[in-house]
């Protein structure tokens, strides 16, 4: 991407990592915390172009595999308002310490720690420009100083553990672990517009182990049902950015009845979703099942490399050419389809014609020269690897194709349109705006119900006019089985799909946001 979309960039790369969430009591008794949308400013540009020379992806994996365990009943509804910044982060305050000292903060589904910048913070930039927890300040500080340190898919913190009183809308939840970050050493958390995280997925992926601030909210009665719920509002123009309930939902953000889904893992709230469509026409991809988590600490919809470049190909999305791609399917091309056509396992053709060996499971790298620079001095393990994942993507691509019944010229063409639609390294693909109302609807099969996406909810649009720019809302994750493969569906799906997290019942449910 070019400095036009930077901030845009910076703004999804920030919400990767979580939401934030500000707090507001209501007279009816439940806080709100709304969510407001910010000007793109001349900081925000620059430090999108230090944040494009950053290495690493758009997305990463977080870690998987949980346990968890049942919360008791409380007896209140607590709702807090949110603030967004441009569609892609949801912020809000929460106070620490008495008297509280306030802190913007992104309630995250998708980690488990609590983390503010400390007043003992004293070399990284990032400090300077947020407010910092000062100890020394509050009667309620209890000291404990085990270290600690969190990484994410776009920077990471370390610090201390210190105990503490949380304010979170009207609730005050008594002695609460939570981390001091005394280290923040990316550039990302400079120009976050929050100053640190509220996680609210299970104790199993807290680091330390730490009591998460949702589990204390239950087990000391403060609130009403173990249960919590998003709304993000997605009106650029509102002031009003989204709330989040905890102890229920606000029917007024929701039309209908919610869907649910069991938790299939506990760690981050995971669940098995069903086919992918686009324009209504299957993708095949996840006929027999793939894992999703609910994560509001993600802006964007990621999926699998494979899936996602099919989809962005129909939405006309431009990614990064790879040589790689295109070398396998004008190479191995029409022994794949001939294989494929003979009824071979798909499972099995990537090892047969040795860009993968097979271990039973998934394809892995054979150390398979390239085809392509053949006399460069790139690494082959890492070209190998590229192979063997392009041929695993062209297996399945040309699976979807026959299963049409498509000729051979049309299945070529189109593998090597998507070849040259698969996403830039750094995960975002660039959309024409004025075709955005030509775009498909891409739908996703959850609890037998088909929930879909119309294009106007999966394109980020910033700026106007001549100077505007679309980003799709699909981003490229592979996680490896047997925890991949991997949908994360961040703000994006959330936005047009009131969340509910049912603790007590271990479920997630979607609604129609209202």
């Amino acid at each position: 991407m070019g400095t036009r979309g930077g901030a845009l960039a910076v703004a999804i790369l920030l919400s990767v990592l979580l939401h934030q969430s500000i707090l507001l009591a209501s007279a009816d008794g439940l806080v709100r915390i709304g969510l407001k949308k910010r000007p793109i400013d001349e900081n925000n540009r620059i430090a999108a172009r230090l944040v494009e020379k950053e290495e690493g992806p758009l997305l990463a994996a977080r870690r998987y595999g949980l346990r968890g365990a049942p919360l008791k009943e409380g007896e209140e509804t607590d709702i807090i308002a949110l603030k967004n910044y441009m569609n892609a982060q949801y912020f809000g305050e929460i106070g620490i310490g008495t008297p509280p000292q306030k802190f913007t903060v992104i309630f995250d589904t998708g980690s488990s720690n609590l983390w503010v910048p400390s007043s003992k913070c004293y070399f990284s930039i990032a400090c300077l420009f947020h407010t910092k927890y000062k100890s020394g300040r509050s009667s309620s500080y209890h000291k404990n100083g085990k270290s600690a340190s969190i990484h994410y898919g776009t920077g990471a913190i370390s610090g201390f553990f210190s105990t503490d009183h949380v304010k979170v809308g009207d609730l005050v939840v008594k002695t609460q672990d939570f981390i001091e970050a005394t280290k923040e050493p990316s550039v990302t958390f400079v120009v976050a517009k929050f100053d640190g995280i509220l996680g609210l997925g299970f104790q199993e992926i807290s680091v330390g182990n730490a009591v998460p601030v949702w589990y204390n909210m239950v087990d000391q009665g403060l609130i009403k049902e173990p249960v919590f719920s998003f709304w993000f509002n997605r009106n650029a123009n509102d002031g009003e950015g989204g709330e989040i309930v905890f102890g229920g939902a606000d029917p007024n953000h929701y039309k209908g009845n919610h869907t649910y889904v069991p938790v299939t893992q506990k760690g981050y709230w995971q669940f098995e979703m069903g086919d992918v469509l686009v324009g209504g026409q299957s993708t095949g991809f996840c006929n027999g099942g793939c894992a999703a988590i609910a994560d509001s600490g993600t802006s964007l919809l990621a999926g699998p490399t494979t899936i996602i470049a099919e989809i962005n190909q129909k939405i006309g999305a431009s990614g990064v050419v790879s040589q790689e791609c295109k070398a396998v399917v004008a190479e191995y091309g029409q022994q794949i389809l001939q294989m494929l056509l003979a009824e071979v396992q798909p499972g099995k053709i990537c090892s047969s014609i040795g860009l993968c060996t097979f271990d039973g499971k998934q394809g892995v790298s054979a150390g398979i020269e390239s085809v392509v620079n053949k006399d460069t001095r790139r690494s082959a393990a890492g070209l190998s690897d590229a192979m063997c994942n392009v041929c695993e993507m062209a297996v399945v691509w040309m699976q979807n194709q026959i299963s049409q019944n498509q000729t051979q010229e049309l299945i070529f063409n189109y593998l090597n349109q998507l070849c040259e639609k698969l996403p830039s390294p750094m995960g975002e693909s660039s959309v024409d705006c004025s075709s955005v109302a030509s775009m498909p609807d891409i739908s996703f099969t959850i609890g037998g119900k088909k929930f879909s996406l119309k294009p106007e909810q999966y394109i980020l649009q910033v700026g106007e006019g001549y100077a505007a720019q679309c980003i799709s809302g699909f981003t490229a994750l592979d996680v490896p089985p047997p925890r991949g493969p991997l949908w994360i569906l961040g703000d994006v799906f959330m936005g047009a799909y009131h969340t509910v997290f049912d603790y007590g019942n271990m479920r997630v449910g979607f609604a129609d946001a209202a």
